[in-house]
């Protein structure tokens, strides 16, 4: 809840189909005291199952404005903006009323207050007598004696004789339902549509798997490793870059008479032959199919029945199936799903979600040039795979017999399956772009500097020196070495190079398939591992990443090993 007062007025989106659920939240708002409006979203599929919805009648015992809505075509949307301009001149809706001792244990609290707050107070004490941390806090500096405060919450607990959290929430829930009454009509019993049947096939196990693996074959092998990743990485690399854009522009620089000067936009390291080259011709294509894939799924409604799908073998190594959520966000940017993980609801999951997003979650544009590189060995492909998902659950139940805590738990509700609608699809997928293509480009561009400079100055052969015993170990080329040290500063980065060298004839299946092991498994970019240290703590992030870079170049020498074993 936003208690800070800020907002000229507060909409609660809720889920028509389920008022019961939604209702107890919009009770809970009102006690905020400030404008409010409703907004009943999913019509259409409220409307489906037979829920009826007498909004006019569920606004009249509301006190407050009631607008359904279907936020995916717009419908109702243009109602809704004309209903907050309205809220913002109407009066703030009447305070709920609880009965069994919650109501006079709240109002008790309130009239021993002094001080002054943006919202109602009521709301502030509801969620003190809760124990809501951030209501304590307010609480406390706003009657500046932390003592009182806490006198007047024990008296109130006291007062209710039982825990306060299951009290409180049982009063909204009974307010809720006698607003409803006569209200909302339940769906039709017996209902089974055939989106409703499939849904239920997704999220079980002898089902949901096959189901899945078709999905990664289609999705990612064959439209984002093949189509994204090959037809069009050759359509814009080869017959643009490198037949007609490179010799161009080496014509363009030739003029210049600095050969340190041109060797910085177009000799082996140029911003304009390689930085932009890997930016636009490598990564863009890989990114776009990928997103594009990645909002088909999620406007399908398909990851939640995911999430359920895996939620069994998540237990297994310590996580709930809430992990679900930042380990798929993990497969769009690691960065921002290693900020997710503070939804998880104990210190153990978190840590644990963090731990395995750096070392086998490949973020979108890797795992994109990943899949472009390997497409063309299905026997590299799938000791890639089994690597990471063999990594993913040996580490898993490692750290979680290592780490302290217990089991969690976790329940979600289904959204409806339905059919991806193409603006939708296409606006995600153009957001999601636009935002990748604007931060990877100048970082890109960046790192084509930092080579430009290390090769005049000498430091970056000394580096890849230094590195190349590692390569060695390997079974790598020495031109590896720059692979992962670019790894580290954008993952993306060290993939494009390493799908580079591919190309070019110097990896065979083998090393292909050990360097693409490493290079996923190897640490996290800088971005990520900022937002670790941010996140989790420098000892915790500088334990994982102490754990990370001798585990992947430990478990690369091992795949070498195997394979030529195999092969040999």
């Amino acid at each position: 809840l936003a208690l800070d007062g800020e907002a000229d007025v507060r909409v609660h989106v809720g889920d028509a189909k389920n008022l019961a659920r939604t209702l107890p939240r919009t009770v809970q708002l009102m006690e905020l005291g400030r404008p409010l409006v409703l907004a009943l979203n999913m019509m259409v599929v409220a409307e489906r199952l037979a829920v009826r919805i007498d909004h006019r009648l569920l606004e009249e015992r509301l006190g407050f404005e009631v607008v359904p809505i279907v936020a995916i075509t717009g419908r109702g949307i243009d109602a809704l903006g004309a209903a907050i301009a309205r809220a913002r001149q109407a009066r703030a809706p009447r305070l709920p009323v609880y009965h069994d001792g919650v109501g006079e244990a709240i109002a008790c609290t309130r009239a021993a207050l002094a001080g002054v707050y943006p919202v109602a107070p009521e709301a502030i004490v509801a969620l003190a007598i809760q124990g809501d941390a951030d209501a304590l806090a307010r609480l406390a500096r706003g009657e500046r004696d932390g003592d009182r405060v806490a006198a007047l919450l024990a008296a109130a607990g006291r007062h209710l004789r039982s825990p306060a959290v299951y009290r409180v929430a049982y009063e909204r829930r009974r307010v809720a339902v006698e607003l409803l009454a006569d209200a909302c009509g339940t769906p039709a019993a017996g209902r089974s549509r055939l989106a409703d049947r499939l849904g239920r096939l997704l999220a079980r196990p002898a089902t949901g798997i096959p189901a899945l693996l078709l999905v990664l074959y289609l999705g990612l092998y064959q439209f984002v490793g093949r189509m994204g990743a090959g037809t069009l990485v050759d359509l814009i690399e080869t017959r643009l870059f490198e037949a007609r854009l490179n010799p161009w522009l080496e014509q363009v620089f030739a003029a210049v008479p600095w050969a340190w000067l041109r060797q910085l936009f177009v000799g082996d390291y140029g911003v304009l032959t390689l930085g932009l080259r890997y930016a636009v011709a490598i990564i863009l294509p890989v990114v776009g199919s990928f997103f594009l894939f990645f909002s088909l799924l999620e406007d399908s409604g398909y990851f939640p029945r995911l999430a359920l799908l895996v939620d069994r073998g998540f237990k297994r190594i310590g996580l709930s199936g809430r992990a679900v959520i930042p380990m798929v966000l993990g497969f769009a940017c690691d960065t921002m799903a290693t900020m997710v993980t503070r939804t998880l609801e104990t210190r153990r999951e978190r840590v644990l979600a963090t731990l395995l997003l750096a070392l086998a979650i490949p973020c979108s544009a890797q795992l994109g040039v990943m899949l472009a590189l390997l497409s063309g060995s299905p026997l590299a492909l799938g000791v890639w795979v089994a690597t990471l998902l063999a990594t993913f659950a040996l580490v898993g139940a490692l750290a979680a017999r290592v780490l302290p805590g217990e089991a969690p738990s976790f329940h979600m509700e289904l959204p409806p399956l339905r059919l991806p609608r193409a603006g939708n699809v296409l606006l995600k997928t153009y957001t999601r772009m636009h935002w990748y293509f604007l931060e990877v480009l100048p970082l890109f561009l960046f790192a084509s500097v930092l080579l430009w400079f290390g090769q005049l100055t000498g430091g970056l052969p000394v580096v890849i020196r230094a590195r190349g015993p590692v390569g060695g170990w390997l079974g790598l080329p020495a031109d590896s070495a720059a692979v992962f040290l670019l790894g580290f500063f954008r993952r993306d980065y060290g993939a494009a190079g390493l799908f580079d060298l591919s190309r070019q004839g110097l990896l065979d299946t083998v090393q292909i398939t050990t360097a693409a092991v490493t290079l996923t498994l190897f640490v996290p970019c800088v971005a990520q591992f900022l937002m670790m240290l941010k996140e989790r703590g420098w000892k915790t992030a500088l334990g994982m990443f102490a754990f990370i870079t001798p585990f992947a170049f430990g478990t690369g020498w091992l795949v070498k090993v195997l394979m030529r074993a195999v092969l040999s």
